[in-house]
């Protein structure tokens, strides 16, 4: 038998949503556990929460991430990322006054800002952005994603954007219309897959609450569930979206996000420069801890 350090924290949580829930096991290094273990870890969490997060200290105010979903490892998790660095800076006293700290991840080195004091939140850097051409029947996409034809507003492109995963970006004409959507997870799922997407993120400027800017919902069928009720790879996605159409206006960006009219969660955005003077789009939100205990798996 094997113990390890583990909580289900639902990131970007508020005290009217549920946000998006996410494991994580501490380690000491990332090698102390097998890969096959990390995903069958995930497995035996399926519908309990999207991903797992796995994470090790490599330094003062450094630390290594990998994550599963119950289908496959996943480049990169915004959502379980919020909740780990969330999670380990309001913990950890020695990283309390860290203003800024290092993730390694598959999608390379980013950075975490600490707002726990201001603002009650962490911002992540997300990974240099990938844009991809596409070329997309839309009367096919409005099938897979069972929404009428006329609802993908054809005023603004469809594109493929890699912030993190590979996010098909579709505008969508209004608030009801995005919150009928309802698809199906397999047929949407092959449809992915053949389109070399990890995720769909369907979004309007008509919001519920008029405080905030969009509107997005997130499908992500390859890694077996429909709906991610909050993100940061894909509103990531759709921040780089914004800025390559000349649609960021503004300084930072409150996205209301899930298929609820009301109890919406939220996903912050706003742009800071790299070390490289490229323009980057970082996510930020807090996180609320259910459960902190041990993980036990067991020799088959």
């Amino acid at each position: 038998m094997k113990e390890y350090k583990f909580k289900k924290i639902d990131a970007f949580a508020t005290v009217e949503s549920d946000g998006n829930p996410a494991g994580y096991i501490l380690l000491d290094k990332l090698e102390d556990i097998p890969e096959n273990e990390m995903l069958q870890i995930a497995r035996e969490l399926k519908g309990f929460v999207n991903e797992v997060g796995y994470v090790a200290r490599s330094g003062k105010s450094e630390f290594d991430l990998r994550y599963y979903s119950s289908e496959r490892e996943v480049d990169f998790c915004g959502h379980a990322t919020i909740a780990i660095l969330y999670d380990l800076i309001k913990t950890e006293q020695s990283l309390t006054n860290i203003p800024t700290l290092t993730i390694n991840t598959n999608k390379g080195t980013l950075l975490v800002e600490n707002r726990l004091k201001e603002s009650d939140a962490v911002f992540i850097m997300s990974p240099n952005p990938e844009t991809r051409e596409i070329s997309v029947d839309v009367s096919e996409l409005a099938t897979k994603l069972r929404v009428d034809n006329c609802k993908i507003d054809l005023n603004f492109p469809i594109s493929v954007i890699n912030a993190g995963l590979s996010t098909l970006i579709v505008p969508i004409t209004d608030l009801d219309a995005i919150l009928s959507i309802a698809p199906d997870l397999d047929e949407l799922k092959e449809y992915c897959f053949s389109r070399g997407v990890d995720i769909i993120e369907v979004f309007t400027s008509d919001v519920q609450d008029k405080t905030n800017d969009y509107r997005t919902r997130v499908f992500a069928p390859t890694f077996g569930y429909i709906e991610d009720p909050a993100t940061g790879s894909g509103n990531s996605a759709f921040g780089y979206y914004l800025i390559n159409n000349s649609l960021w206006t503004t300084s930072d960006l409150s996205i209301e996000q899930n298929g609820l009219m009301d109890n919406f969660n939220i996903v912050r955005l706003k742009k800071q420069m790299d070390e490289e003077y490229n323009q980057r789009v970082c996510f930020g939100g807090g996180a609320i801890t259910r459960i902190d205990g041990k993980y036990l798996t067991y020799n088959q």
